[in-house]
């Protein structure tokens, strides 16, 4: 049986990030990973093109840890700001329920109504009951804000749209403070050359063991962690399995977690959100546009499209499958969801759509290793379930990813945060985290 100083499960940011500062402080670190790669939710397929089926982009670069670290790597990167759902600030295609594209004074006059109903949420959000949802707070803001109804229904749809893309999740099961993190500081980037450029720099020099499946993690005056082969013994652990790991019971904690802990991982579930990479032999849209977008009955599903040529070279568009959408196709192959896609462009773009070359899909929701693409907040929960979600186990276990960083939770520089918190608890000092990139 190995012991060693730390062991860290999950070779995502998170877990890299941490097992790197502990290692740079001089413990002997081991990371357990069940994929045979680094990375974690951060995944780049390279099979055609370069697509990064998980993260993609940094939701504002101002003062983040992840744009400091892809800077200090050498990562190339592409301004794109859209992917805060926002109504204007960059060229946008809207088009009306009937499939006309929106005016100039349109566009202006449904982009005010969007912020002057947020304006409102802002208060109703304060006041709003503990058990609300986002549908309850929104529904709410738009009473106040009094537009007449073919107007109120424009802004709902965009409010619904905009939960189901930032969450993955329908608006009435979102909590009311669901989207209180939803700010985005600078502007956004994508990586023409793969987002995954990260992880494989942060663990550069670790000893990362892969294909290890953990069954099991014992704690007490110190732990034990039991993986399908073998058993590892360390002073502490740093664990950075998914929201939907934790609850799936795929890996026994003994004794269980404390009610801190247990009550907020009740209250966050995985969302259902899914990428369509369409990728076309010219192009049929809007030139200078970053994103299409539809209103109206039949945005249900397919609403919104965004344009990526710029990234990949070649006409490339990305939609998304979200919350009810995701789970309605998740079992349909490949023809059928492209199809139904085609569809809706073809109500805004007529003959000139042309069948994609090549589609690349996930299925987070299937993956074994995540059970979802990231956490959201379930009605009941409030940002302090996040932080209490990685209150120390024992002074020997410690919780990071994502969801567990209240700030800014579902991104990269949450998943890096938490590593970081997590190191610098073990080490009991402060760790500066630009150390982290000395030297790289």
């Amino acid at each position: 049986m190995e012991h060693v100083d730390t062991i860290v499960v999950g070779a995502g940011v998170a877990g890299l990030t941490a097992a790197r500062l502990l290692q740079d402080a001089g413990r002997r670190v081991i990371v357990l990973e069940a994929r045979d790669r680094v990375g974690g939710r951060v995944h780049t397929d390279r099979t055609s093109g370069t697509v990064d089926l998980g993260a993609s982009w940094i939701h504002g670069v101002t003062g983040s840890p992840v744009a400091a670290a892809a800077e200090a790597f050498g990562m190339r990167m592409v301004e794109f700001t859209v992917g805060g759902y926002q109504v204007d600030s960059r060229p946008i295609a809207s088009f009306d329920p009937d499939g006309r594209r929106l005016s100039d004074e349109a566009a202006r006059r449904f982009a005010a109504d969007v912020h002057a109903v947020d304006a409102a949420l802002v208060e109703v959000i304060a006041h709003s009951a503990p058990e609300a949802s986002y549908r309850d707070v929104t529904e709410a803001a738009l009473t106040r804000y009094g537009a007449d109804a073919d107007r109120t229904q424009r802004v709902r749809e965009y409010l619904e749209h905009r939960a189901e893309e930032q969450y993955g999740a329908w608006i009435e099961d979102l909590a009311a403070h669901g989207l209180d993190d939803d700010e985005i500081d600078g502007d956004e980037v994508v990586f023409p050359d793969g987002y995954d450029v990260l992880p494989h720099r942060l663990a550069a020099g670790l000893d990362v063991r892969l294909g290890q499946v953990v069954t099991g993690i014992d704690w007490g005056d110190g732990v034990r962690v039991r993986t399908a082969s073998s058993e590892f013994t360390a002073d502490t652990a740093v664990v950075t399995l998914p929201v939907g790991v934790l609850q799936s019971g795929t890996v026994e904690i003994t004794p269980p977690l404390p009610p801190r802990n247990a009550e907020a991982l009740g209250r966050l579930r995985m969302n259902a959100f899914e990428k369509v990479f369409l990728r076309f032999p010219e192009r049929f849209w809007d030139e200078g546009v970053y994103a299409i977008r539809q209103q109206g009955p039949q945005s249900r599903w397919w609403h919104s499209w965004y344009d990526l040529t710029a990234v990949h070279g070649e006409p490339t568009l990305l939609t998304f499958a979200a919350g009810p959408a995701a789970t309605a196709t998740r079992h349909w192959d490949d023809r059928r969801v492209v199809e139904s896609i085609l569809v809706q462009l073809r109500r805004l773009y007529g003959d000139r759509v042309v069948p994609p070359t090549h589609v690349h899909r996930t299925g987070w929701q299937d993956d074994p290793y995540s059970r979802g693409s990231y956490a959201y907040m379930t009605l009941g929960s409030t940002t302090a379930d996040h932080d209490d979600l990685a209150a120390p186990v024992g002074d020997v276990l410690h919780l990071a990813g994502e969801a567990t960083w209240t700030d800014d939770p579902a991104t990269v520089p949450a998943a890096m945060l938490s590593g970081h918190r997590a190191a610098e608890r073990i080490l009991a000092r402060a760790v500066p985290i630009d150390r982290l990139w000395a030297g790289a």
